[in-house]
């Protein structure tokens, strides 16, 4: 199962300069309990925005540059290479960036959509694709409201795909 997941605000931004917008503690929480132990697929942009390998997961990094190396990484030049590198995982987790999300979704290589949704709007330069209601059904919505630690507003959402 190949799983896209994200954060993304009202207006689908994602981010702005190569880097987060918002910090929402419950988010990164989630995410680390839902990634760990398995393989995360990124943009090369997406890595170096995070810096270093993420703790008990396997990271591919995808990037059109022949020469790149990073260690404790490994590397594919396309996301079909980097799908192909983990094809023998159960579950596979697409993380980021903003090309890499297009790109799986135009091209048909996601079964699950992971959604932390910001109930805010942000100024951003990328943006997560428009979640088409005939493609994606939501199967799950859990809804939470500000706090002490997470400033606005979020709800986890789960879209599979339907089948057709």
């Amino acid at each position: 199962m190949v799983t896209i997941i994200a954060a993304i605000a009202k207006n689908n931004a994602l981010g702005l300069n190569n880097d987060l917008i918002w910090h929402l503690p419950a988010d990164l929480k989630r995410f680390k309990k839902i990634t760990t132990g398995h393989h995360i697929l990124m943009g090369r942009n997406t890595f170096e925005s995070i810096g270093r390998p993420l703790p008990n997961r396997t990271t591919i990094i995808i990037t059109r540059n022949k020469e790149y190396t990073k260690e404790g990484c490994l590397v594919a030049h396309s996301l079909e290479q980097a799908l192909e590198m983990a094809q023998d995982q159960e579950q596979i987790f697409i993380i980021g960036g903003a090309q890499v999300y297009k790109y799986a979704i135009e091209n048909d290589f996601a079964d699950v959509l992971d959604i932390t949704l910001v109930h805010h709007e942000f100024e951003a330069d990328v943006f997560f694709p428009e979640i088409d209601d005939s493609v994606w059904e939501r199967v799950e919505r859990e809804d939470f409201i500000a706090d002490e630690k997470n400033k606005f507003d979020y709800s986890f959402l789960r879209y599979k795909k339907i089948p057709n």
